[in-house]
């Protein structure tokens, strides 16, 4: 697939994230795919296994893209997830294999106050 391609993929899986679409959320992935949470320590083997985990997930969640990058076989996505409102930011580093994703791996990291000492070199991103 060209690069292209792959980022309407990206797009729509995206897209269907946010909308819950459970189904169109994971149509990107291989049947073998893998997605880990290294800071959870988990790993996930098969998409329909990566699939009701995030079904199971309580919370109400909401994902707006901030930028998706790459070429080939290599795409990272910067989203933040919303869950219940309360914002993440969070990085997705997805390698496909033959058009779908055969190995995601996911980071996220909290909202923090910015630091006082460097607040006269910084501009607010808002």
């Amino acid at each position: 697939m060209d690069d292209r391609t792959l980022r309407l993929a990206l797009e729509r899986h995206w897209s269907a994230s946010d909308a819950s679409d459970f189904e169109s959320e994971h149509e990107i992935y291989h049947d073998d795919a893998v997605l880990e949470y290294p800071q959870s320590g988990e790993r996930i083997r098969g998409r329909r296994n990566i699939q009701a985990s995030r079904f199971l997930q309580p919370n109400k969640k909401r994902f707006a893209v901030r930028r998706m990058i790459g070429s080939g076989n290599l795409w990272i996505t910067e989203f933040v997830l919303a869950y219940d409102g309360i914002p993440s930011y969070a990085v997705s580093i997805m390698e496909f294999r033959d058009g779908r994703v055969a190995h995601e791996t996911q980071y996220f990291a909290d909202p923090f106050e910015p630091g006082p000492s460097r607040a006269h070199l910084v501009e607010h991103m808002g």
